[in-house]
């Protein structure tokens, strides 16, 4: 299995090392898209990152990281939910050129009016766990870094992250210094998780674009850190889900009721939808269309095929 999400703790408990990579997960989310290079590697950093902190997230829902722009991009978003399945989309403002070296800031922050949004989202909202939203102005060059001020500015931690995607792969590590809660052994004092995280922050230092994508995540941490003691969690599976279907789509089409739905085949001959989230395109003929306003609704109107 190529798409997982690793976690490591070395052996003090003052720091936490996770990663990420994902091949057949981002392919997925590619295959009916057909974004700029500079726009498909900002998302696939993004979509890493949204692995990365939802793991840490103890409750049952979604992580949605937005990043709102005033340039050619207007807005990025990428959701993982708790059991580490993802979906991600890009809004791309009308009229405006996209860059061919496009970056973070020349993509979204053009005016200085961009922001990162973080929302966490229970499905349940009695469950104890309240929905939260926080919002920062879009600072920094590149993904990591704007994530990087939000958690310590926001939520404390000291956090480093490297990302690195490209049309085949997305990958991401993460090193996160842990509050002290008690929890650590006698011996651990400020100064040495001080020094524990300065020493595998050197180490991770040394590591490349292309070796975080090129290399399997216990290669990597094997690599980076044979000589730290680390403790080892279960890999978890990364997927991309969407959940978008012809059902759903039909179910749309028959609330917008048979008289609009008629104008559309007159004036278009058919009736084409494309998801905002996947970009998977539906289409529906005059055959499928009357299928919908029959009894047992699109039921009639075939399967899932894309056109």
């Amino acid at each position: 299995m190529t798409d997982l999400f690793k976690k490591y703790l070395l052996a003090d408990h003052s720091t936490r090392i996770q990663l990420v990579r994902l091949k057949q997960a981002w392919q997925t989310g590619l295959a009916h898209q057909s974004y700029p290079e500079c726009i498909q590697k900002l998302l696939g950093e993004l979509v890493s990152a949204s692995v990365l902190l939802a793991s840490n997230i103890k409750f049952d829902g979604s992580l949605v990281l937005q990043l709102q722009g005033d340039g050619p991009v207007a807005l990025i978003v990428v959701e993982c939910t708790s059991t580490l399945s993802i979906r991600a989309t890009v809004t791309l403002r009308e009229g405006h050129e996209i860059p061919a070296e496009g970056n973070l800031q020349t993509l979204l922050n053009t005016q200085g009016q961009g922001r990162f949004m973080l929302v966490l989202d229970p499905i349940r909202k009695s469950s104890g766990f309240q929905p939260y939203q926080g919002i920062v102005p879009l600072e920094g060059d590149s993904v990591a870094e704007v994530l990087e001020q939000y958690m310590l500015s926001s939520e404390q931690l000291e956090t480093r992250l490297w990302l690195a995607a490209d049309g085949q792969c997305t990958a991401g590590m993460l090193l996160q210094r842990l509050p002290d809660h008690g929890g650590t052994s006698a011996e651990m004092t400020a100064g040495s998780a001080q020094e524990t995280w300065n020493r595998v922050n050197y180490l991770a230092a040394t590591l490349g674009h292309d070796e975080l994508l090129e290399l399997e995540p216990d290669a990597l941490v094997h690599r980076l850190f044979w000589e730290e003691d680390l403790l080892a969690f279960e890999p978890q599976a990364v997927i991309w889900h969407c959940p978008c279907s012809r059902e759903r789509v039909g179910a749309m089409l028959n609330s917008l009721g048979q008289a609009e739905i008629k104008s559309i085949l007159e004036e278009k001959g058919s009736v084409h939808i494309t998801c905002n989230f996947c970009g998977k395109p539906y289409e529906f003929d005059p055959i499928d269309c009357a299928g919908l306003f029959t009894e047992g609704g699109n039921e009639h109107s075939g399967n899932d095929t894309v056109h």
